[in-house]
């Protein structure tokens, strides 16, 4: 049965940004005292918020300075304006949900400007206008509050409304919103996700046969 609503993540679900923008954190973060890998960073700290991050990452023994958000955000609103990845099948997932009549959302634990710019060049910024949600507006997830309001505006049961996403917070939200839950594993991530009791794909591919199942053309 196709569903009724999908909402998606947009970082490591729909854009390949967590790689470049691990990249960026992790460089600050080793100039700020504190050594770790853009993997390391990535495999501990996706799903967080930049707060959040922030206070991870001084408990941890970096010294970061006052202005350090401002700073990490110039950076990787820098580094995203370089181009990022869209990834593979995402355009034709969102293609087909269309067509079907099925509506699609976006919740991120990022900011608008950082997903404008992420999603942008590849049109999905303008085609789900007004359907973009952010923890600027809204609770962070792992609160379920994003997915709650997606399905308000489009008047859908939680039983017919399918979460995508790649991070634990993300996960814990669908799940804790009582919708079918996908967990998007492209760094290794599958037994973490699969614990919290997501579904686990690797690629959109294995997304769209999850949920469009006979509906795949």
């Amino acid at each position: 049965m196709k569903p009724d609503l999908v909402v998606f993540d947009c970082d490591g679900v729909l854009v390949d940004t967590e790689g470049p923008i691990f990249e960026v954190i992790a460089a600050s973060v080793t100039r700020y005292g504190l050594p770790i890998s853009p993997h390391e960073g990535a495999q501990s700290m996706t799903g967080r918020t930049i707060e959040q991050l922030r206070d991870r990452m001084t408990e941890m023994g970096a010294q970061l300075p006052a202005n350090w958000i401002d700073e990490i955000y110039d950076g990787i609103n820098t580094r995203i304006a370089e181009g990022v990845q869209v990834f593979d099948g995402a355009l034709d997932l969102i293609n087909a949900l269309e067509a079907l009549d099925v509506p699609v959302f976006v919740a991120s634990n990022g900011t608008m400007a950082r997903m404008e710019r992420s999603l942008g060049p590849c049109g999905i910024w303008d085609r789900l206008s007004g359907r973009i949600m952010s923890c600027e507006t809204f609770a962070a997830k792992p609160d379920p509050a994003m997915i709650n309001h997606a399905m308000v505006q489009t008047g859908v049961r939680a039983s017919h409304t399918v979460m995508i996403d790649d991070s634990v917070p993300g996960c814990r939200a669908g799940l804790g919103a009582g919708v079918r839950t996908i967990g998007f594993a492209t760094e290794g991530q599958d037994a973490t996700l699969a614990a919290l009791g997501a579904e686990v794909a690797n690629s959109m591919a294995d997304v769209r046969r999850l949920i469009l199942g006979q509906y795949v053309g």
